[in-house]
């Protein structure tokens, strides 16, 4: 046994040598073109590799080159700018070094093309002057469009280089210009400010100008004639490039970041190369190399095809031979051939299996077949006739419908197709039939159609909407009863539930995800499960509450599609929004009450104290009486008895306030208005004067007296005029409120409506009041200022009603109406009182 199984390893290396031997006149030469054509192009591939490193090592050379070119500029550049700043410096009394400053800038704009102006600006960021005055360059960076831009960016410029102290980079500016004029390549600029610091502090700023297409002027023009350079910034966006002209598909590149600076944009400097002209011979003789290499190969690849084909053949028929065996050996499915007199010529095994009858018992029977029902012989005798006479392509799609009578007594439901048999001439020689057994998904089926009528009973009787829409386009594959009496027969109900506009795209995205998610097995029903209560507005106009639960299913054919449940909540969501309003009032309803009793308390604590006040006040007044120098007493007496007055309308302010708040009637008596004009306007002065404002009043002259309670009238005004110096106040700065309009307060008589009332009027020039703000300034505890209690426009307009008077508010526009430019409240009051009316 050793011996036998040594000898046959020693013999294995002779018989592949014999059929290397039997191939030799075929692969010997095809090896040798083989390998004489990978040597050509390993030689040809490593003379272009080093050709192509040569160039890519220059490209690095001349772009390294440009870089310092352009990095030395700018730092000479900010050298030059950092001498003038010295300059500026030590000339502030020394006009010969301030002309020399202003020189060297002109000189630094001139000799530099990527340097449009320079500009000086003081520690308050106010222009001085400017280099050069007037340049030669185009007029482009002054057009107005471009002035916020260039300015904005100046100015964030110059904070940054304050904040840091050293120079500092503005953000690239793309310059807009019009369509009239011509086109400039010197579009995208930026600025470069250097603080001018001394003694540690900023005393102003020296600002440069760059355009980014003068930095590549910069290059020499040698350079740009063989290679072309673009600048470019952060995104690839480019800002600025050497040549219009295209490069090739087989250019060189190469690029490097470009720093000028420490607080400098990101800027990207790249080269592009142009290849050298090829060599037109070289290139031809490679190619009649290849190309007879490549004759040659396929000449021999052809002799080996053509002793493949008999083989290949061969072995194709075997296999085919074999693969039709197993086949119908493996397949379920039952197969029978006819002849043209519709006798059997052939079952297979699945056949047989499927009747019980051999295939000895089968062959040469003519119909009806004895495997037939008795009782269905004729009908399944006239269905074999029709349809082997029919079109077979146009009828037997989806089969015939049949039964087959098992030897051993048992029926089973089939369904057989229909085939021509055709042979290699194109002669039909008879049918060929298959038979599947349908009798288990028969079953299947009828069972599943009763489960989907008690399952469609169950959700037409429910007082929800259903709906199913196909994520693959909008259409509706299911909606209830309730959804087709409320929404239509139509998707758009489905997608006004579901709140998705663009239903189409949105449903593609889903579909997209949840394929994604199922592939990474990740159920959906746990993904897209969602509940929320949704406001939609009916095609009657009315508005309902819907709770909406959806998720994503997969359809009946395989795809997905979206489910919705909506249930109608308007009854529960009523009850809700009711409840919850009941409850805002009985929180206002308890701030009032609570309000009331601290109003109260604290009338009754500043009564005494007021009353001492005006007492004491009255009492230093008599003692002083005689006792003191008379020019002094015409200062001193006066004020101590409008002292006296004031703690005395206090107190009479309070006693009304605790009355207002116990709900009891004004205490009216008949007075001219204009005395409570002139009383609040003296009240309020102080504080207008305070804050640099004044107040005018305008009052028309033999206005009739009217029948009000005048310390709850003060109060109105004296609230109104504070709330209108307020509102100049914060649309005025203090340093301009030389120019705020002055508050005015007016009264006169409106006989626009009968019976006449008394109109006042205070109108302020402020910013008006926004309409969110207007729609609720009346309303208790509502305040814009942020120690304000809410009450003071609310006290007032109750006040005024108290005296069957009006109160409301209007915004007044400026000349060219595009915004507010003040406000004014307006009063009307009645002439007479109800009680006097009442006694007429």
């Amino acid at each position: 046994m050793k011996f036998s199984a040594f000898s046959s390893l020693l013999l294995s290396p002779f018989k592949w040598l014999r059929k290397i031997r039997g191939f030799r006149l075929v692969y010997t030469p095809l090896l040798a073109i083989v390998l004489f054509t990978a040597v050509m192009g390993i030689i040809l591939g490593t003379l272009h590799l080093q050709e192509k490193n040569q160039q890519e090592a220059a490209l690095f050379r001349e772009l390294s080159f440009a870089k310092q070119r352009i990095q030395v500029r700018f730092a000479n550049n900010l050298e030059t700018l950092n001498t003038i700043n010295r300059e500026i410096a030590v000339s502030a009394d020394d006009t010969k070094l301030k002309q020399l400053a202003h020189e060297q800038s002109d000189d630094l704009v001139i000799n530099n093309h990527e340097i449009v102006k320079v500009l000086w600006l003081n520690e308050k960021y106010q222009r001085q002057w400017s280099a050069p005055p007037s340049t030669s360059k185009p007029d482009w960076i002054g057009k107005t469009q471009n002035d916020q831009a260039i300015n904005t960016a100046l100015s964030n410029a110059i904070e940054l280089s304050r904040l840091t102290g050293r120079a500092a980079f503005s953000p690239f500016l793309t310059l807009t210009l019009p369509s009239t004029d011509p086109p400039v390549n010197d579009r995208i600029v930026f600025w470069q400010v250097v603080p001018n610091i001394v003694g540690g502090e900023a005393i102003g700023f020296l600002a440069a100008l760059y355009t980014t297409q003068g930095i590549l002027d910069i290059i020499p023009g040698d350079l740009k004639a063989h290679y072309r350079f673009t600048l470019l910034a952060d995104n690839e966006r480019v800002l600025s490039i050497s040549s219009d002209r295209d490069i090739p598909k087989r250019a060189f590149s190469n690029q490097t970041s470009l720093d000028i600076g420490v607080l400098s944009p990101n800027m990207t400097l790249r080269i592009d190369t142009y290849p050298p002209p090829t060599n037109l011979t070289f290139r031809m003789l490679i190619g009649v190399v290849l190309g007879l290499s490549a004759f040659v190969i396929w000449s021999l690849w052809s002799v080996l095809k053509q002793m493949q084909v008999r083989q290949e053949a061969e072995a194709n028929l075997r296999t085919e031979t074999n693969f039709r065996n197993a086949m119908e050996n493996s397949t379920p499915i039952g197969i029978r051939a006819h002849d043209m007199q519709k006798r059997i010529t052939y079952v297979n095994r699945a056949f047989c299996e499927m009747t019980g009858w051999t295939p000895n018992e089968l062959i040469g029977l003519h119909p009806p077949f004895p495997f037939w029902p008795d009782s269905r012989r004729d009908e399944l005798v006239e269905k074999m006739n029709r349809a082997l006479n029919s079109d077979i392509d146009a009828g037997m799609k989806k089969g015939i419908e049949g039964a087959i009578l098992r030897k051993d007594g048992s029926l089973i439901q089939t369904r057989t197709f229909i085939a021509p048999l055709i042979d290699q001439r194109g002669k039909q020689t008879g049918w060929v039939t298959s038979l599947i057994d349908i009798s288990e998904p028969k079953k299947i089926r009828e069972e599943l159609a009763a489960s989907q009528e008690r399952f469609t009973t169950v959700l037409e009787g429910l007082d929800a909407a259903v709906s199913v829409v196909s994520l693959e386009d909008d259409e509706l594959l299911f909606a209830n009863r309730f959804y087709r009496e409320h929404f239509g027969n139509d998707s758009k109900g489905h997608f006004l539930l579901a709140h998705q506009e663009n239903r189409i795209e949105t449903l593609h995205n889903i579909a997209q995800d949840l394929q994604d998610y199922i592939r990474d097995g990740i159920p959906t029903s746990f993904l897209y499960q969602e509940s929320e209560s949704e406001e939609i507005q009916l095609s009657d106009g009315s508005n309902k509450w819907y709770e909406v639960r959806r998720r994503y299913i997969p359809w009946v054919d395989g795809h997905l599609a979206q489910l919705l449940i909506a249930t109608d909540i308007t009854p529960r969501k009523v009850a809700d929004d009711l409840a919850r309003q009941q409850e805002e009032r009985m929180q206002f309803t308890s701030r009032l009450t609570t309000m009331g009793e601290m109003a109260s308390s604290l009338a009754h604590e500043l009564n005494q104290p007021l009353s001492a006040i005006s007492n004491y006040c009255m009492g230093v007044a008599k003692r002083l009486e005689g006792n003191i120098d008379p020019a002094l007493g015409k200062d001193i007496l006066p004020a101590l008895e409008k002292a006296s007055d004031q703690a005395h309308r206090a107190g009479m302010i309070i006693q009304r306030i605790r009355g207002f708040v116990k709900r009891s009637e004004p205490q009216r008596k008949s007075l001219a208005i204009s005395e409570i004009i002139n009383d609040a306007v003296g009240l309020v002065e102080i504080e207008a004067h305070r804050h640099r404002l004044s107040i005018s009043s305008n009052i028309a002259p033999n206005l009739p007296e009217v029948d009000v309670d005048p310390v709850l009238i003060l109060q109105v005004l004296v609230n109104l005029l504070k709330n209108a110096l307020d509102s100049t106040r914060e649309a005025y700065p203090l340093s301009s409120r030389w120019s705020a309009p002055v508050v005015n307060i007016s009264a006169d008589l409106d006989t626009s409506i009968f019976p006449a009332m008394l109109k006042i009027q205070v109108t302020d020039g402020g910013a008006g009041i926004p309409e969110s703000v207007s729609q609720r300034m009346f309303e208790p505890f509502f305040s814009t200022k942020s120690d304000g209690m809410g009450m003071g426009l609310n006290i007032c307009r109750s006040i005024i009603e108290s005296h069957h008077g009006r109160l409301w508010a209007i915004n007044t526009m400026d000349a060219e109406h595009t915004k507010l430019s003040g406000c004014t409240f307006t009063i009307l009051l009645p002439l007479e009182s109800p009680e006097i009316k009442a006694a007429v």
